[in-house]
């Protein structure tokens, strides 16, 4: 099957991120929260589609979490820069993200897809489906950058919020990584990366 509409959702999303970059670089915060929606609602349609009109595909089945891990990839590292006035004059935002966590989100999701492919190379697996947990972190992932880009558009500082929503996605993402390696671990049982 070819690009189907769940697919070509899938792709504007993708071209979608350089824009939210672009965005929040440019300190145009309500603009990048709106587009940040959009990309989110185009994730939910793109799955909506091709479940109801059965155009699921092997090029959708990658595509979707690529587009995912991209955008959020972007987000995180993009909301962790520390304003700079001399390279970057218009860049200064109210709430940033911890450097820890996007260190911590980027690394969990390195390992993952290397333990995915060593064991798709090792023996065959293709299918790697999400665990509850590691929806659930995506959960945490996606509303900690939702919030953030909120509290930025609207100029209102709110640390101490800021801070849960960090630990707590910090927490998820680290039991998450730590679940897959248990379930690698355990004979028999299929590997699971997150979504």
């Amino acid at each position: 099957m070819g690009l189907t509409l769940p697919n070509v959702l899938t792709i504007f999303r993708m071209v979608l991120i350089p824009l939210l970059i672009t965005l929040i670089l440019s300190n145009h915060q309500g603009g990048a929260l709106l587009v940040f929606i959009l990309a989110g609602v185009t994730d939910g349609l793109d799955g909506l589609v091709a479940r109801r009109y059965k155009q699921s595909s092997r090029l959708g089945a990658y595509l979707d979490p690529t587009a995912d891990k991209l955008l959020m990839t972007a987000c995180f590292i993009v909301l962790s820069i520390p304003d700079h006035p001399k390279s970057i004059p218009e860049f200064a935002i109210t709430n940033h993200i911890p450097i820890y966590l996007t260190i911590v989100t980027i690394s969990r999701d390195v390992f993952i897809v290397m333990i995915a492919l060593l064991i798709h190379l090792t023996s065959g697996a293709a299918s790697f489906p999400p665990s509850t947990l590691g929806k659930l972190t995506t959960l945490t992932q996606i509303v900690t950058v939702g919030v953030v880009l909120l509290l930025n558009t609207l100029e209102q500082p709110a640390p101490i919020l800021v801070q849960g929503l960090c630990w707590v996605t910090l927490a998820l993402t680290v039991s998450s990584g730590l679940h897959y390696i248990y379930r690698w671990s355990r004979p028999g049982d299929s590997p699971a990366p997150p979504s």
